[in-house]
């Protein structure tokens, strides 16, 4: 349950080594709601606040919901991941920490590409692990620039591999369509636009399946407006067993450092 409640967080961030000037460094902050109907309850928050120096990109995402079944049984839910990435996008370091009505899961890991192999050293309440991951897995800040550059190409149909920190530290492969506009849940109607920064956006329909595990259906889909800038808004994440929708209320877009030989 608790890493179904969060499946949002491994959809909404995706970025890529070739394009990195694409992705804009910014702070976003959006509303979540239980279900897609326009009037559907408030849940909780989620804030993304990716920056970037002249070493590489830092992410810090944090979520917090509160999941009311009944007048009595209520589930609080909370994660949050701090993560450093190269601008080369052969190097991420990160650390997690989950938790379901006070029950606290931290783990800590390390992404490295080199000569051709992916390897992540993660360590978890379960103990230190060392796993082999696909070599065109890309990370936390490489997928979305990569999917932006998929776009720009008019190649509609993309599949990328993503390495998601807070999905237990695995692979996914993220099947991406162009769909139509009409096609994204609209926003609710007390949700006040925001601007954002922007030449173009595509609404896309994103599948997510375990990449040790693609005989099998998706775990989950998401559907969202993309901008060129990597900023996402109306987001509805479909596990299943639950619907969770997540609409951008603030933006702070950063500004780019000058770095020398870049």
């Amino acid at each position: 349950m608790r890493r179904s409640a969060y499946f949002f967080a491994m959809a909404a961030l995706l970025v890529s080594q070739a394009s990195w000037a694409q992705m804009k460094p910014h702070r976003a902050e959006y509303a979540l709601r239980l279900g897609k109907a326009v009037n559907a309850p408030r849940i909780g928050t989620a804030v993304q606040d990716i920056t970037l120096d002249c070493t590489g990109w830092h992410i810090e995402r944090d979520i917090r919901s509160e999941i009311a079944f009944t007048p009595s049984l209520k589930m609080n839910l909370a994660s949050r991941l701090d993560g450093d990435e190269t601008r080369d996008g052969d190097d991420f370091r990160y650390h997690t920490v989950q938790i379901q009505n006070g029950d606290v899961r931290r783990t800590r890991g390390r992404v490295q590409r080199t000569n051709g192999e992916t390897r992540a050293e993660i360590v978890s309440p379960a103990g230190p692990e060392e796993q082999i991951l696909p070599p065109p897995t890309l990370m936390p800040v490489a997928a979305l620039g990569h999917l932006i550059d998929r776009l720009n190409a008019h190649m509609a149909t993309a599949s990328t591999l993503l390495f998601a920190a807070e999905g237990n530290g695995e692979a996914f492969q993220v099947k991406v369509t162009e769909i139509d506009p009409g096609a994204l849940r609209a926003a609710p109607p007390a949700m006040k636009p925001v601007d954002v920064p922007a030449d173009r956006f595509w609404p896309l329909l994103m599948t997510f399946t375990r990449a040790r595990d693609q005989a099998q259906k998706p775990l989950f889909s998401m559907r969202a407006k993309l901008f060129d800038t990597g900023v996402l808004d109306r987001l509805t994440v479909d596990a299943g067993i639950a619907t969770v929708s997540a609409d951008l209320q603030a933006l702070e877009m950063h500004a780019t450092p000058a770095c020398p030989g870049l």
